[in-house]
């Protein structure tokens, strides 16, 4: 990926000039003529504000600009990013089903159920599904590169998720999580439409896809657990 005017998507070959130590100019794209990243002289929460309001200048900025596989070591960027995801994503749903459960035996089986059903085989699913829907409504070829390119922004886009963090200090009804997986969904669909400049729509689809898959199979893990839970429960109380 190269640099890209936030504004148009035009290719730039160069963010700004430096003539010295904290004296820079912004370099105009060439096709509509204007700035091509003023977010290079912006705060940090003014990007955050933009990406909470799914800007698509602010997502550009970032998966061009920023994230640039120019100036970044994608490979280790990419591991860390899938570790952070998976760790928070497991002690979040865990939490959740520990905070809803009774006994500690019970508690324990569920954290540890929850780390492979949600977060291993639930993300793959979801994974899998989502490669196969961009490669059906955007008709989209997926070379190594572009398979790096589009799980990054996958994995970005689920910034989201860090307010669920909020329900570990105080509580918040299950629904919550409900109402974040929505704004994940809608920003991973602003993200793919960034990434490859296709309709909104068909990008709100695939995204949507993927997600009911995710749903789909860990809800159904999820039934046949809490039914095994509840036959040792019987089994243990019966004795």
């Amino acid at each position: 990926m190269g640099y890209q005017c936030v504004r148009c998507s035009f290719p730039i070959k160069s963010l700004y000039v430096q003539y010295s130590p904290g004296n820079i100019r912004l370099m105009k794209c060439e096709k509509c003529k204007a700035v091509a990243d003023e977010y290079i002289e912006c705060e940090i929460m003014i990007l955050m504000i933009d990406l909470m309001l799914h800007k698509q200048k602010a997502y550009r900025h970032l998966l061009y600009n920023v994230l640039n596989q120019q100036t970044l070591k994608f490979e280790g960027l990419h591991w860390k990013l899938a570790i952070i995801y998976f760790i928070f994503d497991a002690c979040i749903h865990s939490y959740v089903e520990a905070r809803n459960s009774s006994s500690l035996v019970s508690t324990c089986c569920k954290v540890h159920t929850y780390v492979f059903m949600y977060v291993v085989f639930g993300n793959f699913m979801f994974l899998l599904t989502f490669f196969i829907m961009v490669k059906i409504f955007l008709n989209a070829s997926i070379n190594i590169s572009r398979f790096n390119d589009l799980l990054l922004t996958i994995m970005i886009s689920y910034y989201f998720k860090i307010f669920l963090i909020a329900m570990m200090v105080w509580e918040f009804p299950t629904s919550v999580i409900f109402i974040i997986e929505l704004f994940c969904l809608s920003s991973n669909a602003v993200a793919l439409n960034v990434m490859t400049e296709s309709s909104m729509s068909r990008c709100v689809w695939a995204c949507f896809g993927a997600y009911a898959v995710k749903l789909f199979v860990t809800s159904s893990r999820s039934q046949i657990f809490r039914a095994v839970d509840k036959r040792v429960d019987q089994m243990s109380s019966s004795s």
